[in-house]
């Protein structure tokens, strides 16, 4: 089923989520809900604040990413071919190497993208949807949507990672997104 995906203004998105108690039929139903609206949406990562569930999930796939690159972008991307998985009760371990600028946007937040610096690389531990337990590095591209995801479980979005002044220069359109004014190809749920 796709859910509604929660606009910024929705005080669920600045709460820090409480981990999953028990990877149950229930959690397995909300996985699958997350991947149908994540893909109705066309986005490459969804937190379950995201989808109005303060809890510590999120889902992220680049392997979409990379199987729409064009043929001269090919071999430019260190995490190629990208990764598909499910992260409950992640825990970041390390963020490591310098900060790298890419243009970020957030289903939360449609409409406005702003360049972000991140790390280049993190070790993360998390459960997968079988419950098992994972220490793994991820790079680039997939490194990077981890962190976006991850950071939608500390109550941060990625518009925190830009300059007061930026911020500031896009009030009216935060604004709008939270009042409902803004068109989008999705199920959104605006804060009332």
């Amino acid at each position: 089923m796709i859910l509604p995906v929660v606009a910024y203004g929705s005080p669920v998105l600045r709460k820090t989520a409480v981990p999953v108690e028990e990877i149950d039929a229930e959690i397995n139903t909300l996985i699958a809900n997350m991947w149908e609206t994540m893909y109705n949406s066309a986005g490459v990562g969804l937190a379950a604040p995201q989808v109005n569930r303060s809890i510590r999930l999120f889902t992220v796939d680049t392997e979409q990413i990379f199987n729409n690159l064009e043929q001269d972008e090919e071999g430019i991307y260190p995490d190629a071919p990208g990764y598909k998985g499910v992260f409950i009760n992640a825990r970041m371990i390390q963020e490591s190497g310098t900060k790298w600028a890419y243009n970020e946007g957030c289903l939360s937040i449609p409409r406005i993208r702003e360049d972000i610096d991140r790390h280049p690389e993190i070790i993360i531990e998390f459960q997968d949807e079988t419950g098992a337990q994972h220490t793994r590095t991820f790079n680039g591209i997939t490194a990077r949507v981890i962190q976006h995801e991850y950071d939608h479980l500390e109550g941060k979005l990625f518009i925190d990672h830009i300059s007061a002044f930026k911020r500031t220069l896009l009030k009216r359109k935060l604004d709008d997104i939270s009042k409902g004014k803004v068109r989008v190809d999705y199920r959104m749920v605006f804060h009332k």
